[in-house]
């Protein structure tokens, strides 16, 4: 999911949110949690009246490591970027807790997509560092991303300044 703020992109500031996408609140992943509990338990229960003298004792070892793996994915969902830009700097920071805040100068970054590990990557590079973000970003999310980026990049720069020389440009080698 890609928030920005303020909506407008012609702010001094301007901050965009990435965040994965998430289907479940923390209310919803307890309900989720208690009905598959339930269905096991059921299920279990009616197993057992069938001569499967362990399907509790097994019910009752999987309900907790479900509800554990269910609770790791749950938490992956509260990671994100934030990426702040304004006429000096383009600043990404990740949370909770993960990279401290790295810093691009405005007028040299260059956004990019490039493939690698399967998927496309999107990079910002500068001065011979590049840092990858929005890895948690679907396909489609990485690409309006890169759009809305290389926009904003190039209303706070000057649109001009990332031409690079053409044969007709003036310039003799």
């Amino acid at each position: 999911m890609i928030v920005q703020e303020p909506a407008s992109a012609l702010a001094e500031r301007v901050t965009v949110w990435l965040r994965p996408n998430r289907a479940l609140s923390k209310r919803h992943l307890r309900r989720l949690v208690l009905a598959l509990a339930a269905a096991a338990l059921g299920t279990a229960w009616l197993g057992s009246f069938q001569g499967n003298v362990y399907a509790p004792l097994f019910a009752l070892a999987e309900i907790p490591a479900v509800a554990f793996a269910l609770g790791l994915a749950w938490r992956a969902g509260e990671r994100g970027e934030r990426i702040t830009l304004d006429a000096d700097a383009l600043e990404v920071c990740a949370f909770p807790g993960g990279r401290a805040g790295t810093r691009f100068p405005s007028y040299w970054v260059r956004v990019q997509l490039r493939p690698g590990r399967g998927r496309q990557r999107l990079l910002l590079a500068s001065h011979g560092r590049e840092l990858e973000v929005g890895a948690f970003l679907a396909d489609a999310e990485r690409e309006e991303l890169l759009r809305r980026l290389r926009s904003l990049l190039a209303e706070r720069t000057g649109a001009g300044h990332r031409q690079t020389g053409s044969p007709d440009s003036g310039c003799k080698t």
